[in-house]
């Protein structure tokens, strides 16, 4: 999601582990134009190559294959758009946009609207955040398409965007910066006029950085997320994409954590898990550390604070009176999604991307069957085995597993809560492939897994057999595990190069979210530099024909991210976040008459009542 290197572009990698770069797998990949067969679908070299070619147009008009068989129906269907310069939000002519709430709507009918700059803290933890982000649409009255509870993450607000200033002057200020982190829920219903409104409910809460949550699993208990100061769990921040779950609750996961710490002791130099994790006596000027002890790097007292963030966590939409709670089985890292499906015998798998710069890909497998484990008052995200990702030249892949039965990694810890805490360097140690920056997992129907991998500056070694170093456009990584998905191996290929659209129809750059629907169509969101400098896009892919088309574009200087659907999909919802980077001289969508730009969920719908992507 939102890259926070991008402001503090001289921040070094934090990943120093030597493990062979993906830069170097991928172009001997590249090099042979190997597609994978039986397997993953042949389309892989038709995106390769090309998706707008004149074959790929023919199959996608409805031409027989080379087999004789006809062609698989085209998914895609809409009016493509062009390339949007605009301050405003475009979207095909077949569709209709609706905006719903932006940052700063009450959630309680006592709680007085948005108003700039953000002076109360207690009015912002009653509103809907800022840095609208990963979501979900949980339905209510038996899978209702019209009525359900949104929960929404808010990754991110600088404080120039949130109260006007580069750095706090009082405690109230930072908590005003904390209030408008977190989560929202919020229930929502579609009135007679087909308008989405804000319904005043239990269910509706924020959730922010001073809320009380749980720890649970191997994590649960040790002292490394203990303090001197014995100071309750508190919160969730930087939340970026998300996850949802077959038992109904949401998956946020915190993603950047580490920019919200900092000291003013002189020549502070954090220790080995800290530098791995990037933490730095200024963080990203948030300040917090000024006026809040819990987010001072230097005071003993919260030596181990910085270890209570980086997991993926879990709400409950409906019980607005639990904790959220922190599965520390999936590992500590900065999270980017936690894509869910079910595998092999009922049990639930969980496909994560760390962030940043040559990190890597994750997978969870739980224990047993997800429904036995509940039957038995098991959560199925506390007990099984988190891998990560090894991609092989041939390609082939492993899953490493991340315990103690992995020599290498026995070798470097000696308990699990030690591993998954520092999930990083376990990987590290295990000999994980480095990544361009994973970011969100998405699982197809026939059990392809996608992930997107924003793109790396840093690569270095250009030559013609490495046409990506370096890499400022991104690539789509597609993978087929064995087993079903709880098998230790895979075999992989690249779904598109960001870089090979760039000249044509629907050119994009810095892929970012990312949702296979049950179709199997892929929405592709972005976050960054775009063809000739243009807005970010959402696209909507059909790996059948190869065929791609430009759905909707956000406004200038913003981020299209978070993808959520009704039921019958023919609603969609998306979000703006930062729109002009909070620039009212470049924008000030959603164009409510306020002073500055306001992030915002994006409603889409089909006039012809369609299916959302066709």
């Amino acid at each position: 999601m939102h890259d926070p290197e991008t402001i503090h572009d001289d921040a070094p990698a934090t990943n120093t582990s030597g493990n062979r770069p993906f830069e170097d797998i991928l172009n001997a990949r590249i090099g042979r134009r190997m597609v994978l067969g039986g397997t993953l679908a042949g389309a892989i070299g038709t995106l390769f190559v090309s998706p707008a070619s004149a074959a790929s147009r023919a199959v996608a008009a409805g031409a027989k294959n080379q087999s004789g068989r006809p062609s698989p129906r085209p998914l895609v269907g809409f009016e493509p758009i062009p390339l949007n310069f605009s301050g405003q939000a475009v979207v095909s002519p077949d569709y209709t946009i609706e905006v719903l709430v932006p940052w700063g709507t009450p959630l309680s009918s006592g709680t007085p609207d948005f108003s700039w700059p953000v002076s109360s803290a207690a009015d912002q933890s009653d509103q809907v955040g800022i840095g609208h982000d990963g979501m979900w649409f949980f339905p209510l009255d038996h899978k209702s398409n019209d009525h359900g509870v949104l929960v929404m993450n808010h990754e991110f607000g600088t404080n120039g965007h949130v109260f006007g200033q580069a750095l706090p002057s009082s405690a109230e200020q930072v908590a005003v910066s904390q209030a408008a982190h977190g989560c929202s829920a919020i229930e929502i219903m579609r009135d007679n006029s087909g308008t989405w409104q804000v319904v005043p409910s239990d269910r509706s809460r924020r959730i922010t950085v001073n809320t009380p949550v749980e720890f649970s699993g191997p994590v649960a208990g040790s002292p490394l997320i203990e303090n001197a100061a014995g100071n309750e769990f508190q919160g969730t921040l930087n939340n970026c994409a998300n996850g949802y779950t077959p038992w109904g609750t949401y998956l946020t996961c915190e993603e950047n954590f580490n920019g919200y710490f900092g000291t003013e002791e002189a020549g502070w130099v954090g220790n080995d898990a800290q530098q791995r994790y990037g933490f730095s006596t200024t963080g990203f000027d948030y300040g917090w550390h000024l006026y809040d002890p819990r987010f001072d790097l230097s005071n003993p007292d919260y030596a181990n604070q910085g270890n209570r963030f980086g997991w993926v966590v879990e709400i409950d939409p409906n019980r607005p009176d639990r904790k959220p709670v922190k599965r520390t089985a999936l590992g500590r890292v900065k999270h980017e999604g936690a894509a869910t499906t079910v595998g092999r015998g009922g049990r639930v798998v969980v496909y994560m991307g760390d962030d940043e710069r040559f990190d890597y890909i994750y997978k969870f497998v739980s224990a047993r069957n997800y429904k036995s484990m509940i039957a038995k008052g098991q959560s199925p995200l506390d007990h099984g085995t988190l891998y990560v990702a090894r991609f092989n030249e041939d390609g082939s892949g492993d899953w490493l597993e991340l315990s103690l039965n992995n020599p290498d990694v026995a070798a470097v810890f000696s308990s699990m809560d030690e591993v998954l805490t520092f999930a990083r360097m376990a990987a590290d140690a295990a000999g994980a492939t480095p990544m361009d920056r994973p970011e969100w997992t998405t699982v197809a129907p026939n059990g392809d897994v996608y992930c997107t991998l924003t793109n790396n500056t840093r690569r270095t070694e250009a030559d013609a057999a490495n046409p990506q170093a370096p890499n400022p456009d991104g690539h789509i990584i597609r993978w087929r595990d064995s087993d079903r998905h709880v098998g230790t191996s895979f075999e992989w290929d690249i779904f598109i190069l960001a870089s090979s659209t760039t000249n044509t129809d629907y050119g994009f750059g810095s892929p970012d979210g990312l949702w296979a629907d049950p179709d199997g169509r892929v929405f592709i969101e972005t976050d960054g530099t775009q063809p000739q400098g243009a807005n970010d896009q959402m696209l909507v892919a059909d790996p059948s024909t190869g065929e791609i088309r430009r759905l909707f574009s956000g406004p200038k200087g913003c981020e299209v991210t978070g993808i959520a659907v009704t039921p019958d999909r023919r609603t969609m919802f998306l979000n703006i976040q930062h729109p002009g980077n909070g620039d009212p001289e470049l924008t000030l969508f959603p164009f409510l008459g306020d002073p500055v730009p306001r992030d915002s969920t994006i409603v889409l719908q089909r006039k012809d009542g369609g299916i959302i992507g066709s």
